[in-house]
């Protein structure tokens, strides 16, 4: 199986490319990992300008030959392409998988709004470089699952519901706009990182109000990492707060979730119900 890497948001960091190709060779040999060379471009914060990055997506995204497109690593700017690559993709684009997570939620939410592809929130290659050690056991999660359809990777709370995973600054930015897929009847997995507990709350107030998320069947919680202090300190505990907004919404709060920035992410294919 052939798979495509490329970078839509941030420039990918080369050192990934050895241990990469390498645990691929011994765990999944029937997998061929073609990095795009965009994914080594850098235009300021971005992996090239968006017309590069765009071009580079669909360049592998519209290719026969590749069975999969592994989003490299997050980081801002998949948002800035949807309108350029979303009306773009052809029939080879329809039947392959898509991972990643992150700010890649763009490309993902969007591509299951429009039914294109299977969609999964998932490790990315970059994880194979994470400082905490145990790289190779998360990126093989991704690879299992996109390479073999293996099960063992899979987020171990998906039942009989239709789920979809998102960041919630992402889900955030998504709300009100054309490129949030219809969510009714899923289970809402969210995780978040880098942000002080006050402006959790606020994001989870868009949630709780978004008319477009009317419908879901309950939200589960994933990690909240690398949590910002503030002051004066938030004097609310995460697991109030998530369940006093679930109850605001009038959703159940169906409890944890394993995904998020960390070793432990797991796959989350969208829409996907486990048998």
């Amino acid at each position: 199986m052939k798979i495509g890497i490329v970078a839509p948001a941030n420039t990918a960091n080369p050192d990934m490319v050895a241990p990469l190709t390498a645990l691929a060779a011994i765990a999944y040999p029937e997998v061929e990992l073609v990095f795009h060379p965009q994914c080594w471009e850098n235009d300021g914060h971005f992996a090239g300008p968006d017309a590069r990055r765009a071009a580079a997506f669909l360049e592998f995204a519209n290719d026969a030959a590749f069975g999969a497109i592994w989003f490299a690593r997050g980081g801002y700017g998949s948002n800035r392409i949807l309108a350029r690559v979303m009306p773009q993709l052809n029939a080879a684009a329809r039947v392959k998988k898509y991972v990643g997570y992150s700010d890649m939620g763009f490309l993902l939410g969007a591509l299951y709004a429009r039914r294109i592809g299977q969609v999964a929130h998932g490790p990315m290659p970059i994880d194979i470089m994470r400082r905490s050690g145990g790289g190779d056991a998360t990126v093989a999660r991704a690879l299992g699952w996109i390479a073999r359809g293996e099960r063992q990777g899979l987020e171990p709370g998906l039942g009989k519901r239709p789920a979809a995973a998102f960041n919630l600054a992402i889900l955030g930015a998504l709300i009100g706009t054309p490129w949030l897929p219809d969510l009714t009847d899923h289970e809402l997995l969210i995780e978040e990182v880098s942000e002080p507990l006050y402006n959790v709350d606020r994001l989870l107030f868009t949630m709780a109000n978004a008319t477009q998320l009317r419908g879901i069947a309950g939200v589960r919680l994933g990690a909240v990492t690398d949590v910002k202090d503030n002051s004066p300190r938030w004097g609310e505990t995460l697991a109030a707060m998530i369940a006093r907004w679930c109850a605001n919404m009038g959703v159940p709060f169906l409890g944890p979730a394993e995904i998020g920035h960390t070793q432990t992410n797991r796959v989350v294919p969208f829409g996907m119900v486990a048998g």
